[in-house]
């Protein structure tokens, strides 16, 4: 039998996992408002993924960079962000990414709070996030835009803890709650950062909505002024 101890551990990761599958849902159930949305405004196609396999990124940059040595992964390694990556798609059925897009909540110390209990060490999701936006912008370098975006919520995100200065290092040392989606050149250094919005109250869908549809949609203009309108547009 659990003792105590054992019991809050057990309880905590239960918790957590509900609020982690709620979050799964949330975020997935505003980009499919999204996609709707573009759908009835744009007579385009999309592609929505729920993850994207790492041997199919590196497979992409080998095409992109063929001078560039980059190691071998295996097959079934993947990475399922919690919105999944919408693509938009041109006539030859060549995918562009102008969505990704993740939630993380994190602070369980509010609740120990009025338990009377003391504080527990800062949680890692945010490393957790970090490793996804690496590979996310490694594949993604050779566009001039990063259309990756995160909500966060939770306590340990308030102004006096230190955690969100984690946040914005994987920003780059961008503002937080501000859209990144064109990357920022300066003395021949490029700043494909991202968007992050934190805070300690929940995001709503409708939030999360104006925000998500409106780095899908500059994502596609961008991709038109790239490659060509014509190239997408579905007559």
């Amino acid at each position: 039998m659990a003792n105590k101890s054992q019991l809050r551990i057990i309880l905590s990761k239960n918790i957590k996992n509900k609020k982690s599958k709620h979050e799964d849902k949330k975020c997935k159930k505003v980009v499919s408002k999204v996609i709707k949305e573009i759908k009835k405004n744009m007579n385009v196609e999309l592609e929505w993924r729920s993850n994207i396999y790492l041997k199919y990124m590196v497979d992409t940059l080998r095409q992109v960079d063929k001078n560039i040595e980059f190691s071998d992964v295996k097959r079934t390694s993947n990475i399922r962000p919690d919105g999944g990556i919408l693509y938009l798609l041109d006539k030859n059925k060549n995918k562009y990414i102008i969505l990704i897009s993740e939630m993380k909540s994190q602070g369980t110390n509010d609740a120990r709070k009025k338990e009377g209990k003391s504080e527990q060490a800062l949680e890692n999701a945010v490393e957790r996030l970090g490793k996804n936006v690496i590979g996310f912008r490694t594949l993604m370098h050779n566009e001039a835009i990063f259309p990756f975006v995160c909500f966060g919520d939770g306590c340990d995100f308030n102004d006096k803890k230190t955690i969100i200065d984690r946040v914005k290092i994987i920003a780059m040392f961008g503002k937080v709650n501000e859209t990144y989606l064109e990357n920022v050149k300066s003395n021949n250094l490029y700043y494909n950062r991202g968007s992050y919005y934190f805070r300690v109250k929940d995001w709503t869908e409708k939030e999360m909505f104006n925000i998500m549809y409106d780095i899908a949609e500059r994502s596609i203009y961008y991709y038109f002024s790239v490659y060509g309108e014509k190239n997408f547009v579905i007559k």
